[in-house]
């Protein structure tokens, strides 16, 4: 059994031809432990901010890592409702260090993706198979008509360099919503294909987002924007290539707010509409509607998947260069750590089978690659645990290379407590892709894409399954460490933690407000007994006679553990609400800012941005947010959506 969410170990077998061995990931973090032996072996990645996550996708020092709560640039701590809304319609978009940003003329824009890989000799957007191609160059043509800015990210702004004045340009909206070309742009679609539900669906790529281009910003950190909703490209299929307004506020809001919960993530710019209507069956039940259209600038250091290598790998060997093509370009521009690499750094380890083979990355940058994949892969789903994220759509197109949470669908966090909890209807039947089977889910996508590389001859069976073992290890360690924070323990405590997610389980207790409540709890072992749940009695709802026993028991073994720390209850509070937000994405706030959004006012989209932007902070006046969901929150379309919503 892996962690405390009974998960499942993961029997499928590799889709891809490979002697790779499937194992669990409780078993390869177990081996990881046991066999490797590390002569020296400096980080993959810079020391993290908030968990101590080796998970920094930083493409020539980029870090999607977000400033920890109590950074210089927050806000002050006291807000209302009311003086948000102030402060949104006031707001400023000048340069808050008195420096001024680029203009959209003068983005410094590098179109490596396009100059450095293979692309397709055609341009049209007619659905069809684009063989021996990493992209297929294609212009935006979504139709709009009076297209509005809904809501933006000064913060991605500022990464860009981007004048935050732009946005008050009337041009915007149309320059974002592809209705007039960006000066310098070089639009095109991605070529990749994937696993979905387990079952390889061959060719997929881009079907609605259209890359712009890359920019390189005065710190020679690289940004993909992209366009999603923009219009077909030869990937579509027979799809319309456009997106609602629904589901581009929830990409939109989500982008930022996990990047301020520090989970590292894509990013989103604006969010236009395009005053046009487009039609959607939500449902799939023949009764579709028409919905406002709408496209959200999608930011991120890549978009490479590890579909992006599955495709070219299943095509044949003919196609196998463009697998290490595609690996050369990702480690040049987005691994300059492993390029850079010399064998004087010893990153040698011992497989631990019988022969003692020695797996030494150093030799081989691809092996390096892909444990460094892995680490950042693990470190990410640690993360997600860590929250109560659930992402809903875990196939492998939907995985970044650069441990970013990507492709946001039918995501949802986790209200009441359920490990089964899955927000997509299309997972309904098997539930393969629910909270707690995440991951193991992570590593079967991380056994697909090691076999990809393994069958383009780029690492070999022993590298490919220590990356494996290492995606184990990096996992356990991670998300125990996050557990041990989330608790305020002095160290970790497997029993403890296990039985508090088993009461929270069967109390079906709200994730973030216990976790934020827990806090509260006193180092003291004198309290009286019927005095000791007084701190969670906001959270422990309608418990009869035998469950509060329970959560009585509980609460005493875990003071006793916080009375053997020196750590002050004051100290213990503050670090504890530094890891444990008092306010996440709900969905159905998220519907909230839809249905408001959907009758032209975009007040609340804008709020929920401010307030997501500070996720551990007080903010007191804006404590109906943390409310648990009405009970109209549990209508299909609201805690539950499908794939293509």
């Amino acid at each position: 059994m892996l962690s405390h969410f009974h998960l499942l170990s993961l029997r499928s077998p590799l889709s891809l031809s490979s002697p790779l061995r499937p194992l669990s990931l409780s078993s390869l973090a177990s081996q990881s432990r046991r066999r490797v032996c590390l002569l020296r072996r400096p980080p993959l990645s810079p020391p993290p901010r908030r968990f101590s996550v080796a998970c920094d996708a930083r493409p020539g020092g980029v870090s999607m890592e977000s400033p920890s709560p109590d950074a210089e640039s927050a806000p002050p701590a006291a807000a209302t409702v009311e003086s948000v809304t102030r402060d949104l319609r006031d707001q400023s978009l000048g340069d808050k260090d008195g420096k001024r940003g680029l203009k959209l003329e003068d983005l410094n824009w590098d179109h490596s993706f396009v100059r450095e890989l293979p692309g397709d000799t055609r341009t049209d957007t007619f659905p069809r198979e684009v063989l021996h191609a990493c992209y297929t160059k294609v212009s935006p043509s979504a139709e709009v008509e009076n297209p509005q800015l809904v809501a933006w990210s000064e913060l991605v702004a500022e990464a860009l360099d981007l004048d935050l004045e732009e946005f008050q340009r009337p041009d915007f909206p149309l320059l974002f919503s592809g209705a007039a070309p960006l000066v310098g742009a070089l639009p095109y679609a991605q070529c990749y294909g994937g696993h979905q539900f387990g079952t390889w669906a061959g060719q997929l790529g881009d079907g609605r987002a259209i890359t712009l281009g890359e920019i390189v910003n005065s710190r020679s950190e690289r940004w993909e924007l992209q366009l999603k909703g923009a219009g077909k490209t030869p990937y579509s299929r027979f799809a319309d290539g456009l997106a609602v307004l629904r589901s581009s506020i929830r990409e939109f809001l989500c982008s930022e707010a996990m990047h301020s919960l520090g989970i590292p993530t894509t990013r989103a710019l604006c969010l236009v509409t395009t005053g046009k209507l487009v039609t959607r069956d939500m449902f799939y039940d023949g009764n579709p509607k028409d919905e406002p259209g709408a496209i959200v600038c999608r930011v991120a250091p890549s978009f490479l998947r590890f579909g992006s290598y599955q495709l070219h790998a299943l095509r044949g060997k003919e196609d196998l260069g463009i697998v290490r093509a595609l690996a050369d370009y990702a480690i040049r521009h987005h691994f300059p750590h492993i390029e850079n690499m010399s064998r004087s750094e010893s990153l040698s380890f011992s497989t631990g089978n019988d022969d003692q083979t020695v797996v030494d990355l150093t030799s081989n940058k691809y092996a390096a690659w892909a444990v460094d994949i892995a680490e950042r892969t693990a470190s990410l789903i640690a993360r997600w645990q860590g929250v109560g994220f659930t992402h809903g759509v875990l196939n492998t197109d939907n995985m970044s290379i650069l441990g970013l949470t990507i492709d946001y669908g039918p995501f949802g966090f986790l209200d009441a407590f359920d490990p089964s909890y899955t927000p997509n209807t299309t997972d309904l039947p098997g539930r393969r892709y629910c909270f707690a089977n995440q991951p193991d889910i992570g590593l079967w996508n991380i056994a697909q894409f090691v076999a990809t590389l393994s069958s383009a001859e780029l690492i070999n069976d022993k590298e490919a399954n220590y990356a494996m073992e290492r995606y184990g290890t990096k996992f356990m360690d991670e998300y125990q460490g996050i557990m041990t924070r989330k608790l305020g323990l002095p160290k970790y405590n497997k029993q403890l933690i296990s039985k508090l997610l088993s009461n929270m389980a069967v109390d079906k207790v709200d994730y973030t407000n216990f976790f934020r409540a827990l806090s509260n709890i006193k180092a003291n072992l004198s309290i009286p007994e019927d005095e000791l749940l007084v701190p969670l009695k906001a959270v422990l709802l309608d418990i009869g006679k035998e469950r509060k026993e329970a959560w009585i028991s509980w609460v005493k073994i875990y003071i006793q553990e916080l009375a053997n720390s020196e750590v002050s209850d004051e100290e213990r509070k503050a670090a504890m609400n530094s890891v444990n937000p008092k306010y996440v994405l709900r969905n159905y706030l998220c519907q909230s800012a839809i249905d408001m959004a959907e009758q032209g006012d975009f007040g609340e989209v804008r709020r929920l941005l401010k307030l997501m932007q500070r996720p551990y902070d007080e903010q007191p006046g804006m404590e109906k947010y943390v409310r648990l969901p009405p009970a109209w929150a549990y209508r299909p379309g609201v805690c539950m959506l499908s794939c293509s919503s």
